[in-house]
C-alpha cells in the first residue's frame, strides 16, 4: 500500500517543562484498504532522513534528557548500577576451532576488542580494535568466523548500529588486517570453503528502511575484490528467503523459504570448481529444522514433535530415517550441541533447566541441572579431558562457570587467574525467583516468572515490571541485569510473562500466537497483568510494562487496549502501524508470524489491534517512554516516531509521553560502550522508579 508523500513544510517545536511535548505538524491522509479506512496525520514522518524530522528528533531528545536529569536528583541509579557491575564475574570464553575469543574493552566510550588465546590459562592478545576500522562511527563487532584451520579469521562490524554490515579479514600467521572487505552483508552467518574462501549473503537495498533485498548467497575468494565474487544462489526473482547455509564434509547446504513461508527446499553441493547445487528436499512443509551434518547423514528436528527431537537420515536415502533422541513430554529442548562423539541437549520445564547429554546411537550418558531458579548454558567440550565446560546464571545472580568430567561426573566450579572467584552482589537466596502458571482469559496455563526480595510485603503496593515478548517462538532465557538489581533492591517485582507467541511451550504454543490467533498473545500478556494484581504483587497504580520489538508491539496493544491497568508503558524499538509493517526492512519475511496484509481476513485482525490506530481522542494513557534508534533497519523508527507523535498531540492525553532516539544506534539500542549501556540502564530504571512512586 503506498500512502501519498506531501510537501514538507515547517515544524513548529516548542519546550518547556509543564507537559507541553514538542509540537509535530499534522497532514491527513485517508489511507483505505479491504473495507478499512483511517486518517492517518504523520506520514510525512516516513521520510526519516529529512530536515523537519532531524528537528522533531532534536527537539523530542532535549525533552526527554531534561526530564531524565530531573530524575536523577531523586533516583541516582547510575553511581549504584556501577557498583554492582563491578563485582559481575564473566562467563568463559567462546571457543572456536584453536583459539579461545574474549571482547574487552580497553575504554569505558568505546565499543569492545577482540581479543584471543590458546587456552584459558593464556593471557589474551588483542586482534581487532574495531574503533580504528573507523575513528568517526560508532563501529563494533558483532561475530567472528574462524577458518577450518584457524589460520584466517572473518568478523563482521557493523557501523552505526545498522543491520547492513561489513566483513573484513584478519591472518592470524601474518597478524594482521587482510585488504579484503566485503559490504552490503546482511543477516549473515559465514560459511568458509576451507581456507580459500566465505558464502555469506549480500543485500541490495539501495534505501537503508526500504523493504528487504537480501536475496543472493554470495562466493568471495581470499585476495580478491568483492566484485570479483560469484554469485551462488539467487532468489531474487521468486522473493524467496535464504533461511540458512553452511558447509560441512566438503559439501555446501542451503536451506531456502518460499516467499509465503510455507514450504523449504534443500540444496547441497560439492565444494569444487563447479559448485553444482541438488535440491535433495523441495517443498518441505514439515518444517524440518537441520541441525548437522556427519558421516552422511543429515541430523534434523520437525514440528511434529511439538517438545523438540533429534533424528536422522541418509543423505542419499531419505526414508533410512532413525530417532536419535526422542521428545520429553512437557521438556522442551531448548537447544542441540552435536560435538565429535558426544551430542549435548539444553531442556527448560516450568522454573527447571538442565543439559543431557548423549552419544550418537541415542544412548544417555549424564545430567546437568542448574537450581531451581537459575539458567545454564552449555560453553563448550574438551576431548582430549572429556571435560565439558558451562555456565550457570540467573535474573539476579551472574555467571558461576562450572566443568564435568562426562565419563566421571566430577563436576567442580571453574576458577583460575582469568576466572577468579567472587562474592555475588547480594548473597543466594536474598531474592526470591519463582516460575509458576497462571490462568488465561480462555484457560490456559501459562507460566510466569517472578523476582523480588524475600520477605518483601505482597500487599499491592509495590513497584512492579511487567515484561513479555511473545512472537517467532523465542524462548525466554534468564538475563543477568544489575539494573534490575538495583529496581529490586529498592522494593521493585519484576515479572516475565512466557505467554502464546513465544517458543516456552513448544511449537503449537508460538503458533497459537500467530497470524489470525495473534489476539491470545496480548490477551495472555493483559492476564498477567491482571494476575499480579489479583495476587497483590501490585496494583495499576503500581505496574509499568515493558518489551523490546515484538514485545514493544507488545506493550503498544496492551497499554491502548487497557490503558486503565498500568501506571507506565515502556515499548522499545516498537512495531505500532500493522497497516505498513511489511513495507519496510524486514517486514517480509514476517507475514508467517503476524498475517499476510493483502489477505482481508489477517489485514483486517492486524487493524483490529494496531497499536498506532487504535489510539482514542478521549482517553488518557499510561505514562510512556517510547525507545528507538535512529539507524535501526530492522524495526525503522517511523513506528515510534508516528506513535508518539499521535499520543502526545491529543488534548485528552494528561500523562506525560516520552521518545528518546538513540543517535549512532541500531535495534539494539545504545550499548556498543560501556558508558552508553550504563547511561540507558539508569534512565531506564530511574524513569519506571520515578513515576511508579509518584
Amino acid at each position: 500500500m503506498k500512502i501519498i508523500s506531501l510537501c514538507s513544510c515547517f515544524i513548529f517545536t516548542t519546550f518547556c517543562f509543564a507537559q507541553e511535548f514538542p509540537k509535530a505538524k499534522k497532514t491527513p491522509v485517508l489511507v483505505s484498504k479491504h473495507g478499512i479506512s483511517f486518517a492517518d496525520d504523520y506520514p510525512w514522518m516516513e521520510d526519516m532522513r529529512s530536515t523537519e524530522m532531524a528537528d522533531w528528533i532534536a527537539a523530542q531528545n532535549t525533552f526527554t534528557d531534561a526530564h531524565f536529569a530531573e530524575i536523577g536528583n531523586t533516583y541516582a541509579s547510575l553511581k549504584t548500577i556501577k557498583k554492582y557491575d563491578a563485582g559481575r564475574s564473566y562467563k568463559l570464553a567462546d571457543r572456536k576451532g584453536a583459539y579461545f575469543f574474549y571482547m574487552f574493552r580497553k575504554q569505558n566510550d568505546k565499543s569492545s576488542s577482540l581479543y584471543v588465546a590458546k587456552s584459558l590459562d593464556e593471557k589474551p592478545l588483542e586482534i581487532i580494535n574495531p574503533n580504528l576500522i573507523y575513528d568517526d562511527k560508532v563501529v563494533s563487532i558483532t561475530k567472528y568466523f574462524p577458518s577450518k584451520t584457524s589460520k584466517l579469521l572473518s568478523f563482521k562490524i557493523a557501523v552505526d548500529g545498522s543491520d547492513r554490515q561489513e566483513i573484513r579479514f584478519y591472518d592470524f600467521k601474518q597478524k594482521k588486517q587482510l585488504d579484503d572487505v566485503l559490504q552490503n552483508v546482511k543477516f549473515s552467518n559465514v560459511s568458509w570453503n576451507g581456507e580459500e574462501g566465505i558464502f555469506y549473503k549480500k543485500n541490495s537495498n539501495r534505501q537503508q528502511f526500504a523493504k528487504d533485498s537480501t536475496f543472493q548467497l554470495m562466493y568471495h575468494k581470499i585476495g580478491t575484490l568483492q566484485e570479483q565474487d560469484k554469485l551462488v544462489f539467487d532468489d531474487s526473482k521468486t522473493e524467496g528467503n535464504i533461511l540458512s547455509f553452511f558447509t560441512a564434509s566438503n559439501k555446501l547446504f542451503i536451506i531456502e523459504d518460499n516467499k509465503e513461508e510455507t514450504l523449504k527446499n534443500y540444496y547441497v553441493a560439492d565444494l569444487d570448481e563447479k559448485m553444482v547445487l541438488d535440491k535433495f528436499i523441495e517443498n518441505d512443509a514439515t518444517g524440518l529444522e537441520f541441525l548437522s551434518f556427519r558421516d552422511n547423514r543429515v541430523y534434523f528436528s520437525s514440528k511434529d514433535y511439538d517438545w523438540g527431537e533429534i533424528r536422522s537420515f541418509d543423505l542419499k536415502d531419505r526414508k533410512n530415517e532413525k530417532v536419535i533422541i526422542p521428545q520429553i513430554y512437557t521438556h522442551l529442548l531448548v537447544r542441540s550441541y552435536l560435538l565429535g562423539d558426544y551430542i549435548v541437549c539444553k531442556y527448560k520445564t516450568i522454573g527447571k533447566n538442565y543439559l543431557l547429554v548423549y552419544d550418537y546411537s541415542g544412548k544417555w550418558i549424564r545430567k546437568i541441572e542448574a537450581p531451581q531458579g537459575t539458567d545454564l548454558d552449555f560453553s563448550f567440550f574438551d576431548a582430549k579431558t572429556k571435560e565439558l565446560f558451562y555456565t550457570q546464571f540467573s535474573y539476579v545472580m551472574p555467571n558461576q562457570n562450572f566443568k564435568i568430567n562426562i565419563e566421571t561426573g566430577e563436576d567442580l566450579p571453574f576458577f583460575n587467574d582469568r576466572y577468579k572467584a567472587k562474592a555475588n552482589v547480594f548473597p543466594f537466596g536474598y531474592f526470591e525467583t519463582k516460575t509458576i502458571t497462571y490462568k488465561s482469559r480462555d484457560n490456559v496455563d501459562v507460566p510466569i516468572t517472578i523476582v523480588y526480595k524475600k520477605g518483601l510485603p505482597l500487599d499491592g503496593n509495590n513497584p512492579t515490571i511487567l515484561k513479555a515478548y511473545g512472537g517467532f517462538g523465542k524462548i525466554n532465557a534468564y538475563n543477568y541485569d544489575t539494573g534490575l538489581l538495583y529496581f529490586l533492591e529498592n522494593g521493585g517485582v519484576f515479572a516475565y510473562a512466557e505467554i502464546r507467541g513465544n517458543g516456552d511451550k513448544g511449537k503449537q504454543w508460538h503458533l497459537d500466537g500467530t497470524r489470525l490467533k495473534k489476539n491470545n498473545t496480548f490477551n495472555d500478556f493483559i492476564d498477567a497483568a491482571e494476575f499480579l494484581i489479583a495476587q497483590k504483587y501490585t496494583s495499576p497504580n503500581k505496574l509499568a510494562i515493558t518489551g523490546g520489538s515484538q514485545g514493544g508491539l507488545l506493550v503498544g496493544v496492551a497499554m491502548t487496549q487497557r490503558p486503565e491497568l498500568f501506571k507506565v508503558a515502556v515499548p522499545e524499538v516498537g512495531v505500532f502501524d500493522m497497516s505498513r509493517f511489511s513495507d519496510y526492512t524486514v517486514g517480509r519475511f514476517h507475514n508467517d508470524e503476524y498475517g499476510d496484509p493483502e489477505n482481508e481476513d489477517e489485514y483486517q485482525a492486524m487493524m483490529a489491534y494496531s497499536p498506532y490506530q487504535n489510539i482514542k481522542e478521549d482517553v488518557n494513557y499510561p505514562v510512556t517512554l517510547i525507545l528507538t534508534s535512529e539507524n535501526d533497519d530492522r524495526v525503522p523508527p517511523v513506528h515510534s516516531y508516528k506513535f508518539a507523535a499521535r499520543l502526545q498531540n491529543r488534548a485528552a492525553q494528561k500523562n506525560p509521553v516520552y521518545i528518546k532516539i538513540a543517535r549512532k544506534s541500531g535495534h539494539s539500542g545504545n550499548n556498543t560502550s560501556y558508558d552508553s549501556w550504563l547511561q540507558s540502564e539508569s534512565e531506564f530504571y530511574g524513569f519506571i522508579l520515578y513515576h511508579l512512586n509518584q
